[in-house]
């Protein structure tokens, strides 16, 4: 079958093609030879760097990338890298080697440490740096900042209460490009927005099947396990695979999209959460250890706009056809949809800005991860939590769209795929949400999977007071804003941060 482009189509392949060329081309990171640093061990800020697997190597990089930082400690619970990273660390700060310390209770109690910095699983982010904040430290936690909205919430009061510097791991809010293209949005480049669109295009694998297994022998599995209740592994690999499990991840939607659902708030320029929330998916394609949709859409309600963000986690055929594996151009990215045309957002620092007819009108390039770092280094020494780029507070509410999307996932029924499509069209949303189905379909159908014989899970439309961060009328969908924390891993309550 021979599949033909429309113009506009055209257009937008071959500028991302350059542009992705560009972006490879560009210099990844903004060295801190730029801002003014002191070589003196005097004038060092000491940073602790908590979780040393996936994350934890760029914020190694990013802190042993400034003369005037000074990694002093290393903590994980699991001990099995903990030489070699000690090592890595020393032969990137002339010999200088931090102190491994595997409970991070204990390493809260060390001397001389400014700066924690947490690329933990996402169920303990919020706790760690509750702890840390608590104990006088300025904090860098990945993203997403919280496992559920309440502890988010209450880390931003921790911030606030005990006036610490505290940055969200939402880098691209660093990168000239996007932040350029966010300006240009917010100026009316486009019109008025009507649907900001996150997108996570990005194929997973099955974790293979569910069991009961022996967690790694270098892990202390009462820490790693932190606020969650004791329970058995259950899926084959330890690490990473923890994401597509609900006592510990938020399965794609809070792994990589969390960064374009911060960009699609960020561009539409909105600082609370939405007023209601509806979503819809599933975990096609394989029965595994996992239980977050590989496949989901969610819609956020903002009035006259909306919020709408698609996974897509199929391992899918490379031969299909680019509708399938991308839309507008982009697989992780967001577009931001105009009534004078759109902006479409490929990396975390580059894309391009089109009229309603698909001819490309401007471009955006610029950035690196250096930059986050960097932000929030000149934060913590000015003592100014207002001069960071991604505040706590932001990672708060981008996080938090996440999990009220997945709360009403959760609270989903199977329904067949015309009941789906209709409950969805009787929503009131900017969204074109037929069109936004069809292309999930599509997708679905290409991977092998019938969505007339499997049907979908979909959720109900949940009002949300943003005021008050709670659903107006659903006790269920309240009762999981929070969790059961495990003794001695509690969230404190409002009035004790």
């Amino acid at each position: 079958m021979t599949i033909r482009k429309s113009r506009r189509e055209f257009l937008e392949d071959s500028m991302f093609a350059a542009a992705a060329a560009a972006a490879f081309a560009a210099p990844t990171s903004l060295l801190a030879a730029e801002a003014k640093q002191s070589k003196s061990p005097n004038e060092k800020l000491h940073v602790a760097v908590v979780g040393l697997n996936g994350r934890g190597n760029s914020h190694i990089g990013g802190f042993t990338n400034r003369d005037d930082v000074l990694i002093t400690h290393l903590c994980d619970c699991d001990t099995k890298f903990a030489e070699s990273k000690a090592e890595g660390v020393a032969g990137r700060q002339d010999g200088h080697k931090p102190k491994f310390i595997q409970d991070v209770r204990k390493l809260l109690e060390e001397p001389g440490i400014d700066i924690v910095s947490i690329a933990t699983p996402n169920h303990t982010h919020s706790l760690l740096a509750i702890w840390a904040l608590q104990a006088g430290k300025d904090v860098y936690v990945e993203k997403p900042v919280s496992h559920n909205v309440t502890e988010g919430r209450r880390l931003v009061q921790t911030a606030r209460k005990h006036n610490r510097v505290c940055q969200a791991g939402t880098q691209s809010r660093s990168n000239p490009g996007m932040r350029e293209a966010m300006k240009f949005v917010h100026d009316g480049g486009i019109g008025d927005v009507k649907v900001a669109r996150g997108l996570c295009y990005k194929p997973r694998k099955s974790i293979g099947p569910k069991g009961n297994y022996d967690p790694p022998s270098t892990v202390d599995y009462s820490l790693w396990l932190g606020p969650a209740q004791m329970q058995p592994v259950t899926r084959p690999q330890f690490h990473y695979d923890w994401h597509w499990q609900m006592p510990f991840g938020n399965g794609d939607l809070g792994n990589q999209g969390i960064h374009q659902m911060d960009l699609a708030r960020w561009g539409l320029n909105v600082n609370e959460l939405s007023k209601g929330v509806i979503s819809y998916g599933g975990r096609f394609g394989y029965e595994d250890a996992g239980d977050t949709p590989n496949t989901q859409v969610v819609v956020h309600d903002y009035g006259d706009r909306s919020l709408v963000f698609e996974v897509r986690g199929l391992v899918y055929d490379k031969k299909l056809k680019k509708s399938s594996t991308s839309y507008k151009g982009s697989k992780i990215g967001v577009i931001f949809e105009g009534t004078d045309g759109y902006v479409v957002m490929t990396t975390y620092a580059s894309g391009s800005a089109f009229d309603k007819d698909g001819n490309k009108i401007r471009d955006f390039n610029g950035g690196g991860d250096q930059n986050h770092y960097n932000n929030f280094v000149e934060a913590v020494r000015a003592g100014k939590p207002e001069d960071l780029n991604g505040d706590i507070l932001e990672g708060h509410l981008s996080s938090a769209l996440c999990h009220t999307g997945l709360i009403s996932y959760q609270l989903g029924e199977q329904v067949s795929k015309q009941e789906c499509l209709d409950r969805m069209k009787d929503i009131d949303t900017t969204e074109d949400v037929s069109a936004t189905m069809a292309r999930v379909q599509d997708h679905l159908m290409d991977n092998g999977v019938d969505l007339d014989a499997e049907g979908v899970k979909l959720g109900p439309m949940l009002g949300f007071d943003p005021k008050t961060e709670t659903f107006t009328k659903s006790e269920a969908a309240n009762n999981l804003l929070s969790r059961e924390y495990r003794k001695g891993f509690e969230i404190p309550a409002e009035g004790q941060v």
